[in-house]
């Protein structure tokens, strides 16, 4: 059985912080070291192949987003049939599934707290329960947690210190003294909230239908 590689070394293997794991600042992976993994990690930033380039940033986006291959491959094959400049409408699927949007709108830490809420039936789509994390919410959908859930102590704890600011295609306010979300925009390629070379993404599923 292959040993699951922890958030923190996919993070130091990739050289980038991806916010969706859970952004550390000043106490994470990289902060004290900024090198991959393993016994030569200081001494091992060799030049990457092409191929590895490519590899490299493809895998930002799965690590980040909690993504199987699989479900990488739906997404950019949807995201192809709908435009030949794939790339933007990619990234606004990605940033409107269900569990990122919980992530943006600062309910949860990180995408993987969020998609936990969502298969354990604590989150609404429009008043009602939805509990698919892949989900792709509509514009003008609203997101919410269940009455008692909004007093979760993580909840709590998260809305008082978001892990990223409120993006402009989410809006936030109180009903009925709960917080609700809504998505009014489509995200854009810059709303993808690390550092990514969206050519490299592009060149490694160019054969892809």
């Amino acid at each position: 059985m292959t040993k699951k590689e922890s958030k923190f070394k996919k993070q130091r293997r990739l050289g980038t912080l991806l916010p969706g794991l859970g952004d550390k600042k000043a106490k994470g992976p990289l902060a004290k070291r900024p090198y991959p993994p393993g016994q030569h990690g200081p001494e091992s930033r060799r030049r990457s192949s092409d191929f590895g380039l490519r590899l490299k940033e493809k895998q930002k986006i799965r690590y980040h987003y909690g993504l199987k291959e699989k479900q990488l491959r739906n997404l950019i094959s949807k995201s192809k049939r709908k435009e030949s400049n794939w790339i933007n409408t990619f990234s606004s699927l990605v940033e409107r599934r269900l569990d990122n949007v919980l992530f943006r709108l600062g309910f949860f830490p990180t995408i993987p707290s969020a998609r936990q809420a969502t298969v354990h039936g604590h989150v609404l789509v429009n008043g009602k329960k939805c509990d698919i994390p892949s989900a792709i919410i509509p514009i003008g959908a609203e997101v919410s947690l269940k009455g008692a859930y909004n007093d979760n102590v993580l909840v709590v704890q998260t809305k008082k210190e978001p892990t990223l600011e409120l993006p402009h295609f989410l809006k936030l306010e109180k009903k009925d003294k709960q917080d609700v979300g809504t998505v009014i925009d489509n995200p854009r390629l810059e709303d993808i909230p690390f550092e990514f070379e969206p050519q490299y993404v592009i060149e490694y599923y160019g054969k892809l239908k």
